[in-house]
């Protein structure tokens, strides 16, 4: 009951706390770097990084409920013959992983994982999947979230991230601490360019538009705001 309370509790509220960033905090003790995380409003965040990770690590996020099964049988055949495992993890999921759960690979943690992307599907909008998963993603090693991203990276908000900018905070998603960011290591400037090209190809997506897109204010005239 307690965590169906906090599922739904955090349809509102940012959590406090995960297990990875306890577990990077814990990691960096002793360290020269320091621990970086900021929540922020979808609202405030560029439309550049809301489409460059949906280009990146789930394109059919507007359109599925939780689950991509069709990469999710691509990966399994692939990992039958390769040894260099591929995932294929909606950002759904990887919110539940990373809200909830613990990092690493288990039978256990890969069914609770289900459980609580069938459970934020159902009980949070996709607005706010996204707006979760860009706040809690590791976007670097103690960095957390894209606002964080931004201030470490490029001294600006996220707001004003710029689409190279924003497509080389996605890139680096992956494997945070491997596909450095600044300076860039080789694969994500790779990964840039290819984001790069995704997102011009979604852009036009009217799903993807309507779920980066903040609504307009509407202006009122004199006599409607007298009324």
């Amino acid at each position: 009951m307690a965590q169906l309370l906090y599922i739904v509790m955090l349809r509102w509220v940012n959590p406090p706390v995960t297990m990875t960033m306890i577990g990077s905090w814990f990691s960096l003790i002793g360290s020269d770097k320091s621990f970086h995380r900021d929540y922020v409003d979808l609202g405030e965040m560029s439309q550049h990084v809301k489409l460059a990770v949906i280009a990146s690590e789930d394109q059919l996020f507007p359109d599925h409920d939780g689950f991509d099964f069709k990469s999710i049988e691509k990966a399994l055949k692939h990992n039958q013959k390769s040894k260099k495992i591929r995932g294929a993890s909606t950002i759904s999921q990887q919110v539940a992983k990373n809200v909830f759960l613990w990092q690493g690979r288990s039978w256990v943690r890969k069914g609770l994982e289900v459980y609580f992307t069938f459970m934020i599907e159902l009980c949070w909008s996709k607005k706010r999947i996204l707006e979760m998963y860009l706040n809690v993603a590791e976007t670097g090693e103690g960095i957390f979230g894209v606002e964080a991203a931004a201030q470490v990276y490029y001294k600006k908000p996220a707001a004003n991230l710029n689409r190279e900018e924003a497509a080389m905070i996605a890139a680096c998603l992956p494997n945070p601490v491997k596909y450095t960011v600044n300076p860039p290591a080789r694969i994500t400037a790779w990964r840039q360019k290819r984001i790069l090209q995704q997102m011009r190809n979604l852009a036009g997506d009217p799903d993807i538009a309507e779920l980066i897109t903040e609504p307009k204010a509407v202006k009122l005239s004199s006599k409607e705001a007298d009324k």
